[in-house]
């Protein structure tokens, strides 16, 4: 893989620095951040080749069913 070497200031590095996670290079960050982003388009896209069993969308009516008894509310302060 070819690389380049850029200059970047202490701010622009310590500001890099925060965003990178255990285990990812500032390479990974900087595609994150400026590569292609989601879009409802390409979700759109993936979603098609998806396929989901009869059990699994009946697991997931009974859950939102469910949530709709008992929503979550704000803690009073």
């Amino acid at each position: 893989m070819a690389v380049k070497t850029i200059t970047i200031d202490m701010e622009a590095y310590e500001l890099l620095s925060q965003g990178k996670r255990e285990g990812e290079s500032f390479s990974d960050v900087i595609k994150a951040r400026f590569g292609p982003q989601p879009t409802a388009g390409r979700f759109l896209a993936r979603v098609k080749s998806v396929r989901i069993s009869r059990d699994a969308l009946d697991a997931m009516e009974r859950q939102v069913r469910e949530r709709r008894l008992s929503p979550a509310r704000a803690a009073r302060l």
